[in-house]
């Protein structure tokens, strides 16, 4: 039921990515360079980047931009991070204000060489973004904390409006795309999550070697835990020593995993070639 295409050949038309051309594209950037942020629009090189920049939005990423992990997909520098800046809580909160989001992403990289992970700068870097700006929604799409309930609990109680963590495949491809990560565990974390009342969500890429029964059943395992909020876009390979493509998914394909999952009873399915996780996020809140 997917279309199988080889890497090496050209992608097909439904992978078009738009290029930046708005003046609010010209605006994060500029806010992104003064206040010295990173983003995992840019570290991931995502591809909706010109179409997100173009409406005033970004994917802020803080603890750095060098992560513990290296996963195979993941196109993140992966070393020994810096330590974190302790002044970028209100560095982000203040480019939060001036850029005027009415909804914020946040996301960091994995950073297992810090004792608590890096949740504390969580807790205070979504505190600080809803003391300057009280109207502002947010999501934190969260590393696995190693799976200590603990250190969830620093972010959970900053109380951000959506709390996100990614399986990013099906169970069987989890060992060979994740450096650390196990699926049971992103699944407990998700469970702790959607028990505290927080709106859950997670998303996975397909084409590396997934059936479709395998996206069905982690749905399946995805609503058993809670999470009433999935995402599912295409892989593509960030370079040449990353993850090979295996499948370019078709646009009908997305469409029907997007009619399954709703049947199945997730709130919301985001689920098409270009998506990913904070992709029109503001919706899911």
């Amino acid at each position: 039921m997917q279309t199988r295409l080889k890497n090496t050949r050209r992608k097909p038309d439904w992978l078009k990515i738009q290029l930046p051309s708005h003046a609010n594209y010209k605006e994060v950037l500029k806010t992104i360079e003064k206040y010295k942020l990173n983003t995992i629009c840019t570290s991931g090189k995502c591809p909706n980047l010109g179409e997100c920049w173009d409406r005033g939005t970004a994917t802020i990423m803080i603890l750095g931009d060098i992560c513990t992990r290296s996963c195979k997909f993941c196109a993140v520098k992966t070393g020994r991070p810096e330590n974190p800046d302790m002044q970028e809580p209100l560095n982000v909160a203040k480019s939060v204000k001036i850029l005027k989001l009415k909804h914020c992403v946040l996301t960091s990289v994995d950073r297992d060489d810090l004792p608590d992970g890096g949740s504390e700068i969580w807790n205070k870097t979504i505190q600080e973004i809803k003391k300057l700006n009280p109207d502002t929604t947010i999501e934190a799409l969260i590393p696995d904390f190693n799976g200590e309930s603990k250190l969830l609990q620093n972010v959970i109680n900053a109380k951000p409006e959506v709390i996100s963590h990614n399986l990013e495949t099906v169970e069987r491809l989890t060992p060979l795309i994740r450096s650390k990560a196990k699926y049971k565990r992103s699944l407990n974390v998700l469970e702790y999550i959607a028990k505290s009342g927080i709106n859950t969500k997670s998303g996975i890429m397909v084409g590396i070697g997934e059936t479709f029964n395998e996206v069905l059943q982690t749905m399946d395992n995805l609503l058993t835990v809670g999470c009433s909020i999935f995402t599912i876009g295409q892989y593509l390979q960030p370079s040449k020593k990353h993850l090979e493509v295996e499948e370019y998914i078709t646009p009908e394909i997305f469409a029907k995993w997007k009619k399954i999952g709703l049947e199945k009873g997730f709130k919301f399915v985001e689920s098409s070639p270009l998506v990913r996780s904070s992709y029109k996020a503001e919706k899911h809140v």
